[in-house]
């Protein structure tokens, strides 16, 4: 297993989202969000950067701006699947060897985060790269929404090997707890691999999708980061992503 080369950049995106309506395309400081995470990843320089669209609506947007899209089916579930039937259409030679996933709703994501989570495909055996950032406050140790990532941290603590994902706090005792960052990079046979695998008992339990990886013996590795990058999800998000692109020395928190 050798360390892939020519990486490609997928963003899943789709307009459905409870709590904040046609996120993919709300308006941030005159750019739809989803332009903004297309620039974010076209900063990262690691090769091309495709949007997979649910709806045509999105890949107008994004071909506006200058970037690439495809349409892909809207009754795909996850991004995976998603970012999957993308880079079938893009690339049926199978000419690149790995896959980063970007979630569509990251506008103020850091390029160091991405290529952190790639870097980790260079060592031999791992299938799938991703990041997490250690708990600072602490409300979020025991919060549902912010998924940990248990971690076999190497003797510096800057990767290691991730053992569980929860939503629960852990692990146990004293320590710090690790906030998992939902960017992933694959190698394309690992995603290939992934997207074939059938649900999970702990993935539908936990409702978290990397579980399945790890239940069919999936290696993940994990990059520790400084900071969790702001995800939208509700419209005081959006205000603060407008805050922190008007004035980019401003502190995410």
């Amino acid at each position: 297993m050798t360390a892939p080369h020519r990486p490609v950049v997928l963003i899943p995106s789709r307009l459905q989202a409870s709590r904040l309506p046609g996120k993919p395309l709300a308006d941030i400081n005159g750019s739809p969000m989803i332009v903004h995470v297309w620039r974010r990843a076209v900063e990262c320089d690691l090769g091309p950067v495709v949007v997979a669209c649910a709806q045509e609506e999105i890949a107008d947007a994004v071909r506006s701006a200058g970037g690439e899209a495809v349409l892909t089916d809207p009754d795909l579930l996850t991004g995976s699947d998603r970012i999957h039937a993308a880079l079938g259409i893009i690339d049926p030679e199978s000419l690149h060897d790995a896959v980063v996933n970007i979630q569509g709703d990251l506008p103020v994501l850091d390029p160091h985060t991405v290529r952190a989570a790639l870097a980790l495909l260079e060592t031999e055996g791992v299938d799938i790269g991703t990041v997490a950032a250690e708990i600072t406050r602490e409300e979020e140790r025991d919060s549902p929404s912010v998924v940990k990532a248990v971690v076999a941290w190497q003797q510096d603590g800057r990767r290691g090997r991730a053992l569980y994902f929860s939503r629960a706090e852990v692990p146990t005792g004293e320590g710090p707890l690790f906030h998992h960052i939902g960017l992933y990079a694959y190698r394309r046979t690992a995603l290939e691999r992934f997207v074939g695998l059938p649900r999970g008992v702990l993935e539908r339990r936990e409702m978290l999708e990397q579980l399945r990886a790890l239940e069919a013996g999936m290696r993940i590795d994990v990059a520790r980061v400084d900071s969790v990058p702001l995800g939208v999800d509700i419209p005081a998000d959006l205000e603060r992503a407008r805050q922190l692109l008007a004035d980019p020395g401003a502190s995410p928190d």
